[in-house]
């Protein structure tokens, strides 16, 4: 099992390496790290994700309706095929557009 790390590369970029999966991502909300940006747009660069599950896309979507609810887009970066694949499953590729 590998952990998943969020690096914070601007004030509105971030990379996501590592898997996202149940066993692995974050317990904590992303907002309470990096709410100080001033930018309307948020990217997260997901070139470096190995492995993802169901409760990885989940993660990824209670992070955009957390920033959504602050005003701020987010943009997904890279995104792996096995990613693409569980949101066209699940209906929600529309979301990240």
């Amino acid at each position: 099992m590998s952990k998943v790390n969020v690096t914070q590369l601007t004030d509105h970029e971030f990379r996501i390496s590592g898997e996202l999966t149940r066993n692995s991502i974050p317990a904590e909300r992303l907002l309470n790290k990096h709410s100080q940006s001033n930018h309307k747009t948020w990217y997260f660069d997901l070139s470096e994700v190995s492995r993802v599950d169901t409760a990885g896309l989940a993660w990824l979507i209670h992070s955009f309706a957390e920033l959504k609810q602050q005003g701020i887009r987010l943009e997904l970066q890279n995104i792996p095929e096995q990613l693409q694949n569980l949101m066209q499953l699940g209906q929600v590729t529309t979301l990240f557009e």
